[in-house]
């Protein structure tokens, strides 16, 4: 029986020494792959122009010496990307990008390599009915490659404008200290836009956006439907009551724009970009750059219980009259440079509690609490 155990013992260290030679013999053989991303995916709408990634090329273990690694398009891995996704793709065609340098550098004492930039532009004026992909792969250098980790796929299809949106029901959406209020401030006209989806008017009053005793839209008030939008100044609300004609449905998407023009004296509603009521306002100027609990907010006035059971999106402001075409023309995205845009809430940021400012000038809003989101797809078609 002792001998037997001898012979298996001996069988196990013969097997352990194979095990560890292997071992050994496979990180004697160094190889280099791509370490950052395998897929990217670019989203084609008329928005996005340009974007930029980077490819770095790492090794397992350190060389003795500088590795450099070739790198370039490569057309031929097309058929590899429409087996893994069946996707009918084409190539993208080269003017509309460009990569930095053809080879990637490991320096002695590094096992990752500086990046290589890949730019891509004029994105918007591809096709948004076809899928362009760009294949990238390492094809040579000074180590072996590992098949498996050699090609990035960057993708380009177009999708949904609107992605993700934001719950505000029992939540809003606050500026305490403004970074930038100049360009919202004293202003003889504007625009204010959002896109809106109630699910329920079971308040008196549910606000939209704006400041509550200076310049507000929400929805209903005493002795006001719950669910047709009202201007509320410092110098009057507008419209009159009438629900008939005038109220907004539950679980739809509906885009709500207010003008405003000191100078011929009007406040204008649209819904979906047709004109829904007209007034008259004794006010000049609006100021929305108010510091403090007192000032701007999207879905509070006066109190938090006046909040929007629903989701929102695509929140501006506008430092002109928009015509009632600017308005129908782009409800769901316009460019952040646009002239005249001097605010610009997405509300698409899918996570956290804090909603960018998308112009310069940086004023962005915070949440009472963490945010839900909802995913969606819009335009619907």
């Amino acid at each position: 029986m002792r001998k037997k155990h001898f012979y298996s013992l001996g069988f196990m260290v013969v097997l352990l020494t194979l095990l560890v030679s292997c071992k050994n013999e496979e990180t004697f053989d160094n190889k280099v792959y791509i370490s950052t991303g395998k897929l990217e995916r670019i989203i084609n709408k008329p928005s996005v122009t340009t974007e930029q990634f980077t490819i770095k090329v790492g090794m397992a273990n350190l060389e003795s010496a500088p590795v450099e690694v070739d790198l370039g398009a490569d057309p031929s891995k097309l058929d590899v990307y429409t087996k893994i996704y069946n996707e009918k793709v084409e190539i993208l065609p080269a003017e509309f990008y460009t990569i930095s340098s053809n080879k990637a550098q490991i320096s002695q004492g590094s096992v990752e390599s500086t990046p290589v930039t890949v730019t891509f532009d004029k994105i918007n004026t591809l096709d948004k009915e076809k899928i362009f992909v760009l294949p990238v792969s390492l094809t040579g250098g000074s180590l072996s490659i590992l098949e498996s980790q050699k090609t990035v796929f960057y993708v380009i299809k177009g999708g949904a404008l609107i992605d993700v949106v934001a719950d505000i029901e029992d939540n809003n959406l606050h500026i305490d200290q403004w970074k930038t209020p100049a360009p919202v401030n004293n202003l003889s006209q504007f625009t204010l836009e959002a896109l809106i989806r109630v699910r329920n008017y079971d308040r008196m009053i549910s606000t939209v956006m704006g400041i509550e005793g200076r310049f507000l839209i929400r929805l209903g008030d005493a002795n006001f439907p719950a669910n047709q939008i009202q201007v509320a100044t410092s110098a009057g609300n507008m419209p009159g009551s009438d629900a008939a004609t005038k109220g907004l449905p539950t679980n739809q998407w509906v885009h709500v724009a207010v003008t405003f023009n000191g100078q011929d004296k009007k406040i204008r509603i649209y819904i979906d970009g047709k004109e829904q009521s007209v007034a008259n306002t004794s006010l000049s100027t609006v100021s929305f750059g108010v510091n403090g609990q007192n000032g701007f907010y999207i879905g509070r006035s006066y109190e938090d219980a006046r909040f929007l059971a629903g989701d929102i999106s695509e929140c501006r402001i506008w430092n002109v009259e928009r015509t009632a075409e600017q308005i129908a023309g782009n409800p769901y995205e316009v460019s952040p440079t646009a002239d005249g845009l001097v605010a610009y809430w997405k509300c698409n940021e899918g996570s956290g509690s804090v909603v960018k400012d998308h112009t310069a000038n940086g004023n962005d809003l915070t949440a009472k609490k963490t945010v839900k989101w909802t995913p969606v797809s819009l335009p619907t078609k």
